[in-house]
């Protein structure tokens, strides 16, 4: 589908101002960057965090009285697929050293890790092992690998671009096991972009002071996935359990987690899995659609590992901050969501209004940059609308070729060339249309350096913990975090499991959780079942 006729005369004035913007990116002349008191006003005026009516207090659990979002909110007050009073874990349908839910980048590197201490370790997962967000990001990885940058000066920009708001002490590890890891993907076997002589390359990410994103084109996320998947495949020790996702945590009567409660989703079958230590690594929430936003996520990110571990009595942070990534498709309908990866802007392209200005610096942390989109779209009255009555502004990719010659957008972006060629638009010719769109949980469960959680026995990493990024997340960052603090929980989970004993495990907490509800109003039948697992798209068209 391409541009139709109105656009195109749209486009006409992104053209006739880019000789001028090329030239002033020659001569290192940019637009200027925002203050931290403007950045600040500009969030609480524009940004969809800030929006009160999308929020209400929890009234049940640890967080009891923090304000998150509605969405959120309706799942964790919810009651779940199983009666604890019925249910009876009998004897486990499978029995492990260490458990680990999810089959993404986290879970997989957690299972990897939690094997080469030689735990026995089983891998569960919604969908296949792969379907996870990690297969969606596109950008790069961070890491202070090159001689002009240091994990302090990461710190430093991981630490401003959550508005200090990030725990000091997961960032520290954070940064500091980032080289270490790059140097580990690479032996596996991703295939990192590199320089003619072999040495890698690096570009920048909006909020950095230093080149240290590492890519893969622009499908890094699948790239690292492709080769973990790979691995698990042919390490000796893990078992995978594909289509079978958790649906509650099982607890022992001192509060300890041993093991978890599964359900096949081609068969329907509850299955038990009795462990020593558990480690969540489900992803985070986007296909809640949080205020009807579109979302990058992958179809089984709907939040099944905090709905778990709030009901276990995990102790949560910043479940009211939650990211939009600036540059989501708006146009071809078929597209909307889909993510621009930060990297084309870091290659060059800038953000324009309806009138071919630049109103934004294109690399502002990613809250400030939705921010400021959004701004253009509605107070300014400076967006362009789509046929079905949506509103964007332009992604000026041609400007890229301008800079770097031709043929360039092809080579490193090929998913986006591709994805947008369908459809008869040329991105190294005609610009993109993107507007904000959902696409990262800030915040999660409270955990140690080593991904424990408040629950004794459980663990936490990638998107499903929360702290590490604050209250909002700088790019590159997430491909890190989920192999840092995957490695991270795998160690620590694995030699726990060795001096770990669990009493008899059960839903005795689901109970307590249950009347909580009830005393509080909130009866069952009201409200959905959860976890969702899988968004109801249907339901909602008929």
């Amino acid at each position: 589908m391409a541009y139709p006729d109105y656009m195109k005369e749209l486009i006409k004035k992104v053209a006739d101002t880019r000789n001028k913007r090329v030239e002033d990116s020659r001569q290192g002349i940019s637009f200027p960057r925002l203050s931290l008191e403007a950045g600040e006003e500009l969030l609480k005026k524009y940004h969809p965090d800030y929006r009160e009516n999308a929020k209400r207090a929890l009234a049940v659990g640890k967080n009891r009285g923090d304000r998150i979002p509605n969405e959120l909110a309706d799942i964790l007050e919810s009651y779940g697929h199983l009666d604890p009073v019925l249910f009876s874990p009998g004897e486990p349908d499978f029995s492990t050293d260490v458990l680990v839910i999810g089959g993404g980048g986290a879970g997989s590197t957690a299972a990897l890790f939690a094997a080469s201490e030689g735990a026995r370790v089983l891998l569960v997962t919604k969908l296949r092992h792969g379907d996870a967000n990690t297969m969606m990001a596109e950008g790069g990885i961070q890491a202070a690998d090159k001689p002009a940058d240091s994990p302090s000066a990461h710190f430093i920009d991981t630490m401003g671009g959550g508005h200090f708001t990030n725990s000091p002490g997961l960032v520290s590890a954070l940064v500091a096991d980032a080289p270490g890891i790059i140097s580990w993907l690479e032996q596996l076997g991703v295939m990192f972009d590199k320089e003619e002589d072999g040495t890698m390359l690096t570009l920048h990410g909006g909020g950095t002071s230093k080149k240290r994103m590492h890519s893969a084109g622009d499908m890094t996320g699948a790239e690292i996935m492709r080769t973990l998947r790979d691995e698990i495949r042919n390490t000796k020790g893990i078992d995978v359990v594909e289509f079978s996702p958790a649906v509650e945590l099982l607890l022992d009567e001192a509060g300890r987690c041993a093991g978890a409660v599964l359900k096949n989703l081609e068969t329907g079958r509850i299955l038990t899995v009795r462990s020593r230590t558990v480690i969540i690594a489900t992803g985070g929430m986007g296909r809640l659609h949080l205020q009807g936003f579109p979302t990058t996520n992958h179809y089984g990110a709907t939040a099944d590992g905090i709905v778990l571990a709030y009901r276990a009595g995990a102790e949560f942070v910043f479940l009211d901050a939650t990211q939009f990534h600036p540059t989501g498709v708006v146009y071809p309908e078929q597209n909307i969501g889909l993510l621009i990866t930060e990297k084309v802007r870091g290659a060059g392209a800038q953000l324009l209004n309806i009138r071919g200005e630049q109103f934004v610096y294109p690399l502002e942390p990613r809250d400030i940059e939705s921010s400021a989109i959004i701004r253009e779209c509605s107070d300014h009255c400076s967006g362009i609308k789509t046929p079905t009555e949506r509103y964007g502004v332009w992604l000026d990719s041609p400007m890229i070729e301008a800079l770097k010659g031709k043929g360039f957008v092809e080579k490193n972006f090929p998913a986006k060339f591709r994805q947008f060629m369908r459809y008869g638009i040329d991105i190294s010719k005609e610009p993109m249309l993107i507007y904000p769109t959902l696409h990262y949980q800030n915040g999660g469960m409270k955990i140690t350096p080593d991904g424990e959680t408040s629950v004794p026995n459980l663990f936490v990493a990638g998107e499903a913990a929360g702290g590490v990024h604050g209250r909002n997340r700088l790019m590159g960052n997430s491909l890190l975090d989920i192999c840092v603090f995957g490695r991270r929980a795998g160690i620590a989970a694995a030699q726990m499991a060795g001096g770990s004993v669990a009493g008899s495990p059960g839903l005795h907490h689901l109970e307590k959780y249950y009347k909580e509800l009830e005393e509080r109003g909130i009866l069952k039948g009201k409200g959905p079942v959860s976890p969702v697992l899988l968004p109801d798209y249907a339901g909602k068209i008929g």
